[in-house]
């Protein structure tokens, strides 16, 4: 099962795959790090698909994710994951952070995605601790797709030798 999770590193944007996850923020609006980088290679129609699902439903909660076309991304739709701001791990950090990879698989799933893409959700601006962060993808993908055919392949994209080498060891030891 290991075989179908890897771990490059590199521009999450440029990655072949059918779908990527963008570690967006409750707004759905863009911010910085992996969501600017999405959102600005992706152009104006990804703001505009994150505008209307806005609209119909407000804000996307940590643990939640949306689903929208991918604009000028060559994937077939973006997942806009929410994970949690780390405040010391007393507060279900851990628990919504695994709640947002598996709503952000079930998407996949859902829609036939073969391939998928994760950054480290929550590792930057919301303060995540990198190792604690990985751990809690590794294994979530890794019961998920021990139970279900889809996602087939689960890439894991680190923009940072140290996210890199942290996924690289954990893979090792599956």
């Amino acid at each position: 099962m290991s075989e179908r999770m890897s771990v490059i590193q590199g521009d999450i944007t440029r990655v072949e795959v059918d779908v990527i996850v963008n570690a967006a923020n409750p707004s759905l609006m863009g911010g910085g790090g992996v969501d600017g980088a999405i959102h600005h290679a992706a152009g104006p129609a990804l703001l505009a698909a994150c505008e209307v699902i806005r609209r119909q439903q407000g804000d996307c909660a940590p643990g939640h994710a949306v689903i929208t076309e991918a604009g000028n991304i060559p994937v077939k739709a973006v997942i806009h994951a929410v994970g949690p701001v780390w405040h010391g791990g007393d507060e279900h950090e851990a628990e919504l952070l695994e709640q947002t990879y598996r709503n952000s698989l079930d998407l996949a799933a859902a829609n036939g995605y073969r391939t998928i893409a994760f950054p480290a959700i929550s590792t930057g601006a919301y303060g995540y601790p990198k190792e604690q962060a990985a751990k809690i993808a590794v294994d979530t993908v890794y019961r998920y797709i021990g139970l279900r055919p889809l996602p087939e392949q689960v890439v894991f994209v680190c923009f940072d030798d140290e996210n890199t080498r942290i996924y690289q060891q954990l893979l090792a030891q599956l």
